[in-house]
């Protein structure tokens, strides 16, 4: 198994792991939570990565399962550095709990796949638009509150410049680059970076057009991340002002595959949004 650079990826592969050793064992969630006197929905969260696991345990159900030598070494040393911090955790508060998942998964992502219906993705924002969103949306934050969220979102676009950086696809409705966020000299200026941006061989924009009319992500905005092996499943990130939603089935998945599919058939070439966020910047004055 793969080392990965982030402990949020590691959980999960090491969950993945254990699952496949219990089910290999033919033994139950159930059983094997009976043998260590567990209860099963410790189990489960473990399995589910939404709980992780201290090397203590990991050696009882691997011993469990029959597992020792070269491949519990190794899966030991995956539980280990699941455990590490991520870089993320230095900024505390300013990145929440439900937050933090999302940003442990985008940091391996092999590829990132958005569409959003209100404002640029935080991986395209420059600072003075970040700025403005994190002013309007955290009512009550000061300004050293939204600095450091600002950071984060910044040291996250580092992301795209890595050697091993994500095939990032991006729809946005036509409504996001029209929208005025801080002053005209701000949307100037991301408008700008997103055209720069373009250029980039991993980065690709399309604008879903008003005259493309209804169409099925209406009342959503969505990410499907993805993840080279050994790393299981695709996950489907959902964000709401208190929270967020993380989506596995793959049927969930395929279902917003589908949708995601979908939306850059009705968009607007990428040559195509290049000649409208022009223009738009034009209109700017």
């Amino acid at each position: 198994m793969a080392a990965t650079s982030s402990p949020t990826v590691r959980r999960r592969q090491l969950a993945g792991e254990l699952k496949r050793l219990r089910l290999a064992a033919k033994m139950t969630i159930e059983q094997v939570a009976s043998t260590v006197d567990w209860s099963p929905g410790k189990l489960s969260r473990i399995e589910n990565a939404r709980n992780s696991i201290n090397l203590r345990d990991t050696r009882i159900l691997l011993k469990i399962y029959g597992v020792e030598g070269a491949e519990a070494d190794a899966l030991l040393e995956v539980a280990r550095r699941a455990r590490e911090r991520g870089w993320w955790q230095q900024y505390g508060e300013a990145v929440p709990e439900w937050f933090q998942t999302y940003v442990g998964l985008e940091a391996e992502a092999s590829s990132i796949a958005r569409y959003q219906s209100d404002l640029i993705p935080g991986l395209l924002q420059t600072r003075d638009y970040a700025t403005a969103v994190h002013s309007a949306a955290a009512l009550n934050a000061t300004a050293v509150d939204i600095e450091r969220q600002v950071d984060v979102r910044m040291e996250r676009q580092a992301r795209l410049t890595d050697a091993d950086a994500p095939e990032l696809w991006v729809v946005l409705s036509e409504a996001v680059v029209r929208r005025l966020v801080g002053d005209r000299e701000i949307m100037h200026d991301q408008l700008s970076q997103l055209i720069e941006s373009m250029a980039i061989p991993s980065i690709t924009l399309q604008v879903l057009p008003f005259s493309a009319g209804a169409h099925p992500a209406m009342d959503s905005a969505f990410s499907i991340v993805t993840f080279n092996p050994p790393t299981p499943g695709d996950v489907v990130y959902l964000e709401y002002p208190t929270g967020a939603l993380y989506l596995e089935d793959p049927d969930d998945v395929s279902r917003y595959r589908l949708m995601f599919n979908h939306l850059r058939a009705l968009a607007m070439s990428p040559e195509d949004t290049r000649r409208l966020l022009v223009g738009v910047i034009q209109d700017l004055g």
